[in-house]
């Protein structure tokens, strides 16, 4: 894992996987489901769901995962802002190597004030190119029990 702010999140769970490819005597291409928990923002959990390259490469760390992750995001409890400042539009929750130099997968953290939600994108970029490939995820803050719930952009710079 590549190195990361101290507010980013812990290193994922791995939940479960299905293997997609079939390969003789080394380990099997798969789809892997991940969740993470939003280091920032208590009650909000993440899943995604990557594909890991299997093969002679794969078992060795050298493959080059490709850039097609998908995300899912929901409100798992009463939701409350952890850190003492304000976060930043777009800031990084989970930063992962998907090669051994040349890419990486992201999941970053906005706010939509005017619907009281949290998004969360998850995206691959490369150091020669970028990759177009994303997925976003909301999370509108509800109340939990008898506890309205926060407003995102009172704890959001502007």
């Amino acid at each position: 894992m590549a190195a990361a702010p101290a507010w980013v999140a812990e290193d994922p769970d791995r939940i479960f996987d299905k293997s997609t490819v079939w390969r003789p005597l080394t380990p099997n291409d798969k789809l892997v489901v991940y969740g993470i928990d939003d280091p920032e923002v208590a009650g909000v959990a993440c899943h995604y769901t990557q594909p890991e390259k299997g093969g002679i490469r794969g078992s060795l760390g050298l493959a080059e995962d490709v850039s097609d992750i998908s995300l899912a995001c929901r409100q798992v409890g009463p939701v409350s802002f952890k850190g003492k400042d304000k976060l930043r539009q777009g800031e990084v929750v989970f930063s992962e190597r998907r090669s051994l130099i040349f890419k990486s997968m992201q999941i970053v953290r906005g706010c939509d004030v005017k619907r009281n939600t949290l998004i969360y994108m998850v995206y691959s970029d490369k150091v020669i190119q970028g990759s177009p490939k994303n997925s976003t995820s909301t999370v509108p803050l509800m109340p939990w029990g008898t506890e309205p719930p926060p407003k995102c952009g009172d704890f959001f710079k502007e």
